[in-house]
This record gives structure tokens, sequence and C-alpha cells, in this order.
């Protein structure tokens, strides 16, 4: 994410102290969302992840949007080196994007916004609704699908969604974008064993130590720079400090 807006508000702030401000939270969060991955890290160099839920346009618009909200910069790496849309597509298959966690049956009743989501919609429907309309309406306006436009005009349209100005139904642009942004948040931070977060690269970027077993030695040391690298919940550790 750019020090700079891009819908001129909102997402104002180096990406680092963003990123590191919630790092924590959503490493818990996504923890217990899904299984983990199968695939080896021998196997690693030869594996390319084929999308379950998401279809190849929602796969293209999906990967090109977070490419934008987490670009890779001096600072770190993308959403896309850190395989988040994998993480979305997977987490897309679990009683969270299932909306089972949620309560979605009558009676239903109007109230207030600050209690939270109130919608029909579970995740997974706002992605399979959202982005095939996402895509008609940039059709209609540039000739295009999302993933077919330069940088500078998917940033217009995410910020246009961020501010809910952009048109869309019956997923309205503001829930689509709040969707992408969280979920692309917690694929980013979570244990590498449940799909994003490759190579524990977003950990090691905020100093994170992941998931190590004991930390006494360390709880006296006020700001000292923890010197070991993170460790995933699967056991493996990163090589070479943070």
């Amino acid at each position: 994410m750019s020090d700079k807006s891009r819908s001129g508000g909102s997402l104002v702030c180096g990406r680092r102290a963003m990123l590191q401000g919630t790092a924590l939270g959503l490493v818990t969060t996504a923890f217990f969302h899904f299984p983990a991955a199968s695939v080896s890290e021998a196997a690693d160099a030869e594996y390319v992840y084929r999308p379950v839920f998401f279809s190849s346009d929602e796969w293209r618009t999906l990967s090109s949007f977070v490419d934008r909200l987490i670009p890779a910069d001096a600072e770190g790496p993308g959403a896309i080196e850190a395989h988040v849309p994998e993480f979305i597509d997977r987490q897309m298959n679990t009683p969270y994007g299932h909306g089972s966690e949620w309560y979605l049956r009558p009676p239903l009743m109007k109230t207030s916004a600050t209690l939270g989501y109130q919608l029909l919609f579970t995740p997974r429907d706002i992605y399979k609704q959202g982005l095939p309309a996402l895509n008609g309406a940039i059709m209609q306006r540039y000739g295009r699908l999302f993933h077919q436009l330069d940088a500078s005009e998917r940033d217009q349209v995410i910020g246009q969604m961020e501010k809910g100005t952009l048109t869309l139904s019956p997923i309205s642009s503001k829930l689509l974008f709040g969707q992408i942004l969280k979920n692309c948040k917690e694929g980013y931070f979570a244990d590498p064993i449940h799909g994003g977060n490759y190579k524990m690269e977003a950990w090691k970027m905020i100093g994170f130590p992941g998931a190590r077993a004991d930390f006494t030695d360390w709880v006296d040391r006020y700001g000292a720079r923890y010197p070991l690298p993170p460790v995933s919940v699967g056991g493996h550790a990163v090589q070479g400090g943070v």
C-alpha cells in the first residue's frame, strides 16, 4: 500500500505502519478459519496453485485487485508474492466462507450499523456476485475487464469502491471492497500453513516471531530487537534473522 491514498483520504498511511498495527489480530483470526496446506516445502519451487472456488475470470480479477492493495515495494513483498489469492480461494471453502458461523435465517430485523455486518450475503456470495458485477461495470466504462486495466486505472476504480461511489448490484462496491481488503490483510499475515504469507516474508518485514513456543527469555527485554527468525505453526523456520 502506498503512502498516498488511492481514494484521496482514508488509506493514507505507510504500509509497514498499517500492516504492523493489524498483524497480530489477523494472524489469530485467520488461524481458526481453515485446515493446513498439504504442499511440502520440497515441492514448493514447482508448485502452481489452481483455484478451486474462483473461476478463471474471477481469479484474474481478484489477483489484479489485491496486487494494488498491497503492491510489492522496497519494504516487502506484495499480495501476489505472499500468495494472498490462494489464501482467499481456500478460505472460501471453509465454514467462514459459507457463513456457517453467522445468523442468516429469518426472522430478520433492521438494526443499527454499530452492531456490525447485517446483510444476508456470505463471503462466498460477496465474491461470486460482486466480482462479475465489477467486471460488468468496468467493461461498460472502459471496454476492458478489471485485470486488463493499467495500475492507475485500477487504483481509481478501487478508490471509488472504497467510497461507495461505483454503482454495483446486488453487491455494493463498498461491501466488495471491504471484503477483499479484509481477506487480503488476513492472507498477508496468516500462518503460511494456510496458503498465504509465503515464506513468512510479511512476518519478517514487521519482526513478528510467529508461533515460537517460548518467549520467557525475552519478557523483560523491553525495546530489544528479537533476533530469531519467525516460525510457522507447522514448525518451519525462516533461514536468517529478522
